[in-house]
């Protein structure tokens, strides 16, 4: 079933205690991979999702990543000791748009190291790109230092930028990341058809806010 590819995400702003409480809820419902959180959130989901299988992602930087490299690093260590298995990193798209090629690599691998030492090797590292933002030529840059810092997955979308092309998006990341190199797909994701798309296109993991709907007709179309 696609659940188990879903990370049920919910980063509105004007998120609510309540609502963190009902996105656990129906993760365990409907079997998710994780919840995707904010960082004020992560112990709230941890507490709700104990001894579930439903793990804890947050994110890191965002949504801009326009600030500074330290902040992130308190963010990402604080957001481990609470509970999240999982972190989503904004990369610095500001200095990629800049051409600072390294400063946007020195500081994502600054951010990686830190985190895999925080006695957390097994932590699953995913690196938001914001591809909608990005020409041809950046995303390739974007990719490839995604790959060298070591995180595992890199992520197409913060989901506050829509992004009409992300089916070629992810095509494009497909044909340019090792084989073997992971891809969530994120960003206007609100129906099974569009997820099963990614999917059969390689994508390993899904980030929505629109999980029961996805769930609810991939069982009419009696798809498991």
């Amino acid at each position: 079933m696609i659940s188990k590819l879903i990370d049920h995400t919910l980063l509105k702003v004007d998120t609510s205690q309540a609502d963190i409480i009902q996105l656990c809820e129906e993760a365990l419902q409907y079997g998710t991979y994780s919840v995707c959180v904010n960082p004020m959130w992560v112990s709230l989901a941890k507490m709700r999702l104990l001894d579930s299988q439903v793990k804890v992602c947050t994110v890191i930087g965002f949504p801009l990543s326009a600030t500074y490299e330290s902040v992130a690093l308190v963010e990402a260590e604080l957001a481990l000791m609470s509970g999240a298995s999982e972190l989503d990193v904004v990369l610095n798209v500001g200095a990629l748009k800049s051409g600072d090629y390294y400063r946007v690599s020195t500081q994502l691998k600054t951010i990686v190291n830190a985190i895999r030492n925080v006695q957390m090797q097994d932590t699953v590292i995913k690196v938001i790109v914001e591809s909608a933002v990005l020409n041809e030529r950046e995303k390739k840059l974007a990719a490839e230092i995604v790959v060298a810092s070591g995180a595992d997955y890199l992520k197409t979308s913060t989901g506050f930028i829509p992004n009409p092309h992300l089916e070629d998006d992810v095509r494009f990341f497909k044909s340019v990341l090792p084989p073997d190199f992971k891809i969530k797909a994120s960003g206007g994701i609100r129906d099974y058809q569009t997820a099963r798309k990614l999917v059969d296109l390689g994508v390993e993991r899904i980030g929505t806010s629109s999980t029961k709907q996805i769930i609810e007709q991939e069982r009419v179309l009696g798809d498991s």
